[in-house]
C-alpha cells in the first residue's frame, strides 16, 4: 500500500513527510487535520467544518460527506496487520510464492516496451515495479472492494491516526472536486489505497501520470497509467537507479554484535571488518555506500545488510517485512534464488502476541531499558531496549524478543 503509516521509520519523519505534501495541494494549508470523535456523527460534522475552511464544493460537504457511513471491519483490520502477527518466515513465505515469481516474469515480458521506456525515463528497474504490483494486488486480481471514502473516514474518526487518515480523506476530495476521479470508482483497500499499485490519494495526487494519453488517469484499469505513475514516485521520492535495495549477508560465528547499534547505517567497510560476507560466502564489494545491519527473526534467522533505496521502499509502506518482500521478489524475478530459511525446528522464533509484547515492555521499562510507552509491537525502541538488557546480562544482543529474554527477565524479577 502506498505511503501506509504501519510503522515509522526514523529516516523519514512521517509527520515532516506530510507537510511537505500538503503544502503543494490544491486546497488551503490545513495545520490541524484531525477530526477524530468517538461519536461518527459529530466526527462527520468536524469533517465538514474541515472541508467548509479548505474551500471544497457543496457536492462534496453536503453530498459527499453527507453519505459517508462508518466500516467497523475496518478499525479490526488496521489492529491485525501481518506485520505484527507472523514470524517473518510466515510473512514472506505468504508474499513470494512461486506463483509471483512466474506470472511476475510473464508481466516482464509482456509489457517489456512499457518497461523500457520506464526504466529510460524514470531509472526505476522493471523488476521492482512489478514486485510492488505483484505484493500489492497479485498483479491486480486483487485490488480490493472496500469503500475508499468510507475507510478513509472510519480511520479518520479514530485517534489513533486521525491526522494521517484526516488529510489524505481532504486530498481525496481534491481528486473528486477537480474531476480526476470519480466517486464510483472509489474501491480499494481497507486502509483506502486504491488501484493496480494501491496508491493513496496524496501519491495520486501528486505523482499520477496519463501514461495512455486517454485524457485520465485511471490506476483502477489502465496498467499503463498505474506504473508509470509507480515510476514517476519511486523517481520523485529518491531512488538510486545504480544501486540495489540490499542483499542477504552471512554473520560470522563470533560476529560481535554489541559493535552495532541497529537502525542505523554504517559504511559498508565496516562490516567488511566486522568479518560478514555475501550470502554465498564471497566477500563484500569495495563499494561506498551506507548499509544497515537487519535481523528480522534474531541471529537464529536471515540475515540483511539494507542500502539507501530500502528506505525508499520503505517510504512506499513502512513496514520491514514488507520491504523485505519486495526486494526479495524482485531478485528472485531476474533470477536470484533468493534465500532459504534454516530448518532447525527448535531454534524457529515464535509470535508473541501483542500482549505478550506489551508485557516485555513494561518490564523493560520497569528494569531501565525504555521501550517507549508500551504498544506491543517490535520497533526501534523496544530493539534498542532489548539490545541493552541483553548486553547487560550477557546475551547475544540481536535486538529480538526471543525465548532468552523473556526467561532472563522471569528470573530477574522473581529474585
Amino acid at each position: 500500500m502506498l505511503l501506509s503509516p504501519a510503522h515509522v521509520k526514523k529516516t523519514f519523519n512521517l509527520t515532516r513527510y506530510k507537510t511537505l505534501i500538503i503544502a503543494s495541494l490544491f486546497f488551503p494549508v490545513i495545520t490541524e487535520a484531525s477530526i477524530a470523535d468517538s461519536d461518527f456523527n459529530q466526527c462527520k460534522s468536524n469533517l465538514i467544518i474541515r472541508a467548509e475552511s479548505a474551500g471544497f464544493s457543496p457536492y462534496i460537504t453536503e453530498t459527499v460527506i453527507g453519505n459517508i457511513s462508518p466500516i467497523e471491519r475496518v478499525i479490526t483490520l488496521d489492529k491485525k496487520q501481518p506485520e505484527f502477527t507472523q514470524t517473518f518466515e510466515q510473512y514472506i513465505k505468504a508474499r513470494v510464492t512461486d506463483y509471483h515469481v512466474r506470472v511476475g516474469k510473464e508481466k516482464l515480458a509482456q509489457n517489456k516496451a512499457l518497461f523500457d521506456q520506464l526504466e529510460k525515463q524514470y531509472g526505476i528497474p522493471r523488476q521492482y515495479l512489478v514486485s510492488f504490483w505483484g505484493l500489492e494486488t497479485v498483479f491486480g486480481k486483487h485490488k480490493g472492494k472496500m469503500s475508499v471514502l468510507n475507510s478513509l473516514a472510519t480511520l479518520a474518526c479514530d485517534e489513533r491516526r486521525s491526522e494521517f487518515f484526516t488529510l489524505e480523506l481532504l486530498n481525496l476530495f481534491t481528486l473528486i472536486d477537480s474531476k480526476k476521479v470519480t466517486v464510483e470508482q472509489l474501491q480499494g483497500s481497507w486502509a483506502g489505497a486504491m488501484g493496480h499499485m494501491q496508491f493513496m490519494p496524496t501519491a495520486f495526487l501528486k505523482y499520477a501520470i496519463d501514461a495512455d494519453n486517454d485524457g485520465t488517469v485511471n490506476i483502477w484499469e489502465s496498467e499503463a497509467d498505474a506504473l508509470t505513475t509507480a515510476s514517476n514516485y519511486l523517481n520523485q521520492i529518491g531512488w538510486q537507479t545504480k544501486e540495489r535495495w540490499g542483499r542477504e549477508v552471512k554473520l560470522p560465528d563470533n560476529f560481535a554484535f554489541e559493535k552495532v547499534t541497529f537502525d542505523k547505517y554504517y559504511p559498508l567497510s565496516y562490516f567488511q571488518e566486522l568479518g560478514v560476507h555475501k550470502s554465498n560466502n564471497q566477500p563484500l564489494a569495495d563499494y561506498d555506500i551506507q548499509a544497515e545491519l537487519y535481523l528480522p527473526s534474531g541471529h537464529q534467522g536471515p540475515a540483511f545488510l539494507l542500502y539507501p533505496n530500502f528506505n525508499v521502499i520503505m517510504t512506499w509502506n513502512l513496514s520491514k517485512s514488507y520491504a523485505l518482500s519486495v526486494g526479495i521478489l524482485a531478485n528472485k524475478l531476474i533470477g536470484d534464488e533468493g534465500f532459504t530459511f534454516k530448518q532447525d525446528e527448535s531454534n524457529k522464533p515464535r509470535v508473541y502476541s501483542v500482549a505478550e509484547m506489551k508485557t516485555l515492555q513494561e518490564q523493560l521499562n520497569a528494569l531501565g531499558f525504555e521501550t517507549g510507552k508500551p504498544d506491543g509491537i517490535w520497533g526501534p525502541k523496544s530493539r534498542d531496549a532489548i539490545r541493552s538488557f541483553q548486553l547487560k546480562n550477557q546475551l547475544i544482543a540481536d535486538g529480538y524478543p526471543n525465548q532468552s529474554v523473556f526467561s532472563t527477565i522471569q528470573l530477574i524479577l522473581n529474585k
